[in-house]
């Protein structure tokens, strides 16, 4: 991707090694201290965008021409974009890309099915990254973001991770608020000012927006109980009350089993569960393979054999509904998730 260059070129990272010193002076972006932003102001100034993103007040001078999405989340949002051409690699994937973006998709270097080493990024030559997790772009995964801020690239974290929820514990955080689609429709929007593309992210918010009010439009869940299962069949992660889950809950009228827990994703006994006893089980099929019962088809055997769990309502009556984890995930497929669960409340006559 990207321009064209004879003969073979050094490395970015081993250029960047000797500028970095050069760099460091002339620093256009500054990380800023505090808690979790939001969708983020922005403004123009001489072309350039600025952002106050999950604590860090970021100027992007123009629009990126080499840009690296760090997380599925942020390379669907960009190649719904159409950004494809200016992106030169992706990472961090659990699921096939989102149907329809096939073809884009391919034309964007993978450089790593997980996390890629910071060097293989740099090499790259990027003007900026993305990550939709917060644990992507710090300490323990690619690389901090300041590290990548000290090289002149911009770096921007997705709201939907940060904007009222805390990260500073172990684990996937705590909500501190409820997330909604709207923190994701602004994630959107600000992805869209930074490539110069706002029009292709205004329309791209209202076919999301349009999906969510079709899928919910004369729903009533009222009183169904639901429990979201992502991965792990050894010590299970199940959805708290307030993530991507809680927004597919809340636009249905349902309720989560395990509402009472603001942990993202908190890992969760089968004697618990089975206690909760939900009406409905919806659960993640994921094509990675770093965790215990990924699949669906691994998560159905399981629960259809355990003597703790084969005895559950959802169990008995195959009540399951297979999501993809992004859908399970803040991101535009979370919209995805409004809609197989909606289709499925009426299949297995929950829908009132």
């Amino acid at each position: 991707m990207g321009p064209g260059r004879r003969g073979t070129p050094v490395p970015f990272a081993r250029r960047l090694r000797h500028i970095a010193p050069l760099l460091a002076g002339a620093l256009l972006l500054t990380a800023c201290g505090g808690g979790a932003g939001s969708a983020g102001t922005a403004k123009d100034a001489d072309a350039a965008v600025t952002l106050d993103n999950c604590g860090a007040k970021v100027r992007v001078a123009h629009a990126p021409r080499r840009a690296v999405a760090l997380d599925q989340g942020s390379a669907e949002i960009m190649l719904s974009l159409g950004l494809e051409d200016r992106m030169v690699g992706t990472a961090t994937w659990t699921d096939p890309v989102l149907e329809g973006l096939e073809k884009a998709n391919a034309k964007v270097p993978r450089l790593a099915d997980r996390y890629p080493s910071f060097e293989k990024v740099l090499d790259t030559e990027p003007d900026f990254v993305s990550a939709s997790l917060t644990n992507t772009i710090a300490k323990g995964g690619v690389a901090p973001r300041e590290q990548f801020e000290k090289l002149g690239v911009d770096t921007y974290l997705s709201p939907a991770d940060c904007a009222g929820k805390d990260n500073s514990g172990d684990g996937d955080g705590a909500r501190t608020s409820a997330l909604t689609m709207d923190t994701v429709y602004g994630e959107i929007r600000d992805l869209a000012r930074i490539f110069d593309v706002k029009e292709r992210g205004d329309k791209l918010v209202a076919q999301l927006r349009s999906r969510v009010g079709k899928a919910t439009s004369g729903v009533d869940a009222e009183g169904v109980s639901v429990l979201y299962w992502f991965a792990n069949s050894d010590s299970p992660y199940m959805a708290g009350c307030c993530g991507a889950p809680g927004v597919v809950t809340r636009e249905l009228g349902m309720r989560n089993v395990f509402d009472d827990t603001h942990e993202e994703w908190p890992q969760i006994n089968w004697e618990t569960v089975a206690d909760r006893d939900p009406d409905l089980l919806v659960i993640g099929d994921l094509t990675r393979r770093s965790q215990s019962a990924e699949s669906a088809t691994q998560k159905i055997k399981f629960l259809e054999s355990d003597p703790v769990t084969k005895n559950m309502t959802a169990v008995r009556k195959k009540r399951y509904v297979l999501l993809s984890g992004q859908a399970l995930n803040p991101t535009i497929r979370t919209v995805e998730g409004v809609e197989k669960v909606a289709a499925a409340l009426r299949e297995f006559g929950l829908d009132k």
